[in-house]
């Protein structure tokens, strides 16, 4: 059994829902050497969040985002935490929602996704920066990798 872990910079993204998969998975190459195996990427933030969902359609990726602004609306007056701006609070509330990592199965140097899954970065801040993420894979190697 054999461990790999790679610290992963995202560019900076818009507030919204972002497919993020290949942007995750492309910088750890070895990530392709696992036969079968466990993924895990943990995304080193408070106020972006990672989902797994549909990676075909934008149309999913657009309507969760106004989902969740609908659920999580900025200026509460009962919330104490303001001074980074109005959207900082419900960023917290939405990663805490959501999560903050995900674990995948790897078979055959890939994660093991249904048809239409991908992995998503959601940013819940107005303007959030570059997002540090955290990619571990343990597991049997393929020998011929």
């Amino acid at each position: 059994m054999d461990w790999i872990q790679s610290e992963v910079t995202l560019a900076p993204k818009d507030r919204g829902v972002h497919l993020v998969t290949d942007e995750i998975l492309d910088p750890v190459p070895a990530v392709r050497s696992f036969r079968v195996g466990i993924l895990h990427v943990f995304i080193q933030h408070t106020s972006a969040s990672l989902t797994i969902n549909e990676n075909a359609s934008p149309a999913v990726r657009g309507d969760l985002e106004r989902h969740l602004n609908e659920m999580v609306p900025e200026h509460q007056p009962y919330y104490e935490h303001t001074l980074e701006g109005s959207d900082d609070m419900p960023a917290h509330i939405k990663a805490s929602l959501l999560d903050t990592s995900l674990t995948i199965p790897l078979r055959d140097g890939r994660p093991a996704f249904g048809t239409w899954q991908g992995i998503y970065l959601n940013e819940h801040r107005n303007r959030g920066g570059a997002r540090t993420v955290i990619v571990t894979a343990y597991g049997e190697r393929d020998e011929a990798a």
